[in-house]
């Protein structure tokens, strides 16, 4: 099961700022944008994520091959996460430079209420009232930039497993479906809902009338994978079944993590940070099959799942675990 993190604790336990200088010698444009992702990928890279930041230190230690192996992640489109009452000031940032540069920026809409179940991504707004308001001024900062927004990850997979107390349903429901009316307003913004993942849900059809409430015809599509590591092939399949139920709905897959594919064995555990894990297919729209319009790293690698496995709180930058996911990549 998908188990998601808040994010942007990161560069706090790096503790590095944001608009830190680069090791003497290293260009930090070119630590975030190498040419093959540039050529590859139409996405923002974000040039001082925590990758990055991590990078230039250990160069700066003097830790060379370490900070080379982690450019795998720092060069890679990530997608943002705004936390907060008001997510406004990270999505305009975003937004703006991405726009400078003629790609399209990713975010994650994640503030639902009641979200996670109460479990290592609790939290989300308050209400009904709130989450609108949120959202609201979410889809005010995109503005007419170029975004791909992943809107609530699980929560129509939680509504499906029954994790998410059956008096919420009807209110998720609604609440997903006027936040895709509310995001779609924006000319140049593309939505994708979430619907897990084929580990979870393992039966698509579950899934069709719960999208369906949830608003899905009105969104660009659905999402799959996220923070979760089910390989390309795996999501793929399931994705074109699913895509197939809902009238031919695209969809899009989280590659971040999937390199080496799930860890088999206690799957009760097999969430969270997992080890011997690897970085996956790199961001691009060129994914040979027509209902899959790109792959995508939505959970930022490198962050933690939860305490679990010698890990630190659930969306705090680990950056052992970021260096074994790159160690392990082959491509």
């Amino acid at each position: 099961m998908s188990r998601l993190i808040r994010t942007f604790a990161a560069l706090a336990s790096l503790g590095l700022a944001a608009g830190c200088s680069s090791a003497p010698g290293v260009d930090e444009a070119s630590v975030a944008r190498g040419p093959s992702q540039q050529a590859a990928s139409p996405f923002w890279v974000d040039p001082a994520s925590p990758a990055v930041q991590q990078s230039q230190l250990w160069r700066r230690q003097g830790r060379t091959q370490d900070a080379d192996l982690l450019k795998r992640i720092a060069e890679q489109p990530v997608a943002q996460w705004p936390s907060g009452d008001d997510p406004g000031s990270m999505i305009r940032a975003a937004t703006s430079a991405a726009t400078q540069e003629g790609r399209t920026a990713l975010f994650v809409a994640y503030d639902i209420p009641h979200r996670d179940c109460g479990q290592h991504s609790a939290g989300g707004a308050v209400d009904a009232d709130a989450y609108r308001q949120w959202i609201g001024r979410f889809a005010e900062a995109l503005g007419d930039s170029k975004a791909l927004v992943v809107l609530e990850p699980d929560a129509v997979a939680h509504i499906v497993d029954g994790c998410t107390p059956g008096e919420y349903h009807e209110e998720r429901e609604q609440l997903l479906s006027e936040a895709i009316v509310r995001l779609k307003q924006q000319p140049n913004t593309k939505v994708y809902l979430d619907a897990g993942n084929p580990a979870w849900i393992q039966e698509p059809s579950k899934l069709v009338e719960p999208l369906r409430r949830a608003g899905v015809e009105r969104a660009d599509g659905f999402s799959l994978n996220v923070s979760n590591f089910q390989t390309d092939a795996t999501t793929k399949t399931y994705g074109v079944q699913l895509s197939q139920q809902l009238d031919g709905k695209h969809f899009v897959v989280d590659t971040s993590r999937n390199g080496n594919g799930p860890l088999h064995g206690d799957r009760s555990q097999a969430w969270c940070n997992p080890p011997g894990r690897a970085l996956g297919t790199r961001p691009t729209t060129e994914t040979g099959e027509a209902a899959l319009d790109a792959y995508l790293w939505i959970k930022r690698p490198g962050e933690s799942d939860g305490q679990c496995r010698g890990g630190p709180a659930a969306g705090q930058w680990w950056p052992d675990y970021a260096l074994g996911l790159a160690r392990n990549t082959k491509a």
